[in-house]
């Protein structure tokens, strides 16, 4: 079944406001939206804010929208891979005065989840200091090629770029990701199984392995 996005009928509708429409939108690409705001932060929490800023953003963009086309989802990918980065850049701006605020109380019938949370939080911080080696446009290159699983032209059109550039991009950061694990995760003993493609609904990449913590 095709998706919503590429009938001209439904554009116009997104484009008009129509609530209905939207509501589709939202339904249809929440979970990818998500999931890709995930990869990005390696934050649950953050993902979740970046996920209604990004549909905030489509909303506030949606004249923008082309009357005909393919699917819309890589227009919102390259929505959310802008919302990422600029809350990064306020992130570094207030992070002194954010490591300074006193952590909240833990509840213990809740440890077992937390431990759980915490095993995979360290997996994805493993997998996040590796990436942070690269260039901040090949780590957006590679978290819409490999974990979203755009094509290189669907990608081009998310970052709004040649898919020329998508190719080389993506290629020096697979070559330089294949440089660091071998050199650095190995020497640093970094978690071995982390892996470069979180796929599944929302509750496959929040959700901690079951029987971590027993």
């Amino acid at each position: 079944m095709a998706e919503a996005g590429m009938d001209p009928g439904f554009r116009a509708r997104l484009r008009a406001g129509d609530e209905g429409a939207f509501g589709t939108l939202f339904h249809d690409h929440a979970t990818s939206v998500y999931n890709h705001c995930f990869r990005l932060t390696g934050d649950w929490s953050a993902a979740e804010d970046c996920t209604s800023l990004v549909f905030l953003e489509a909303w506030r963009l949606r004249s923008k929208i082309q009357p005909e086309g393919g699917g819309l989802l890589p227009w919102l990918l390259g929505i959310a891979t802008n919302v990422v980065h600029r809350r990064r850049r306020v992130a570094r701006r207030h992070r002194a005065l954010l490591d300074r605020l006193p952590a909240p109380g833990l509840l213990p019938d809740f440890a077992d989840e937390l431990v759980g949370r915490m095993e995979d939080q360290q997996k994805i911080e493993a997998m996040r200091q590796a990436l942070d080696w690269l260039p901040r446009t090949d780590r957006e290159v590679l978290a819409l090629c490999v974990w979203a699983g755009l094509d290189y032209a669907a990608a081009a059109q998310a970052l709004g770029i040649a898919v020329g550039t998508v190719r080389s991009r993506l290629s020096r950061a697979r070559r330089r990701l294949d440089e660091l694990t071998e050199k650095d995760l190995r020497a640093n003993k970094e978690p071995a199984p982390v892996t470069w493609q979180l796929t599944g609904d929302r509750n496959t990449a929040v959700r901690p392995d079951e029987g971590k913590s027993r």
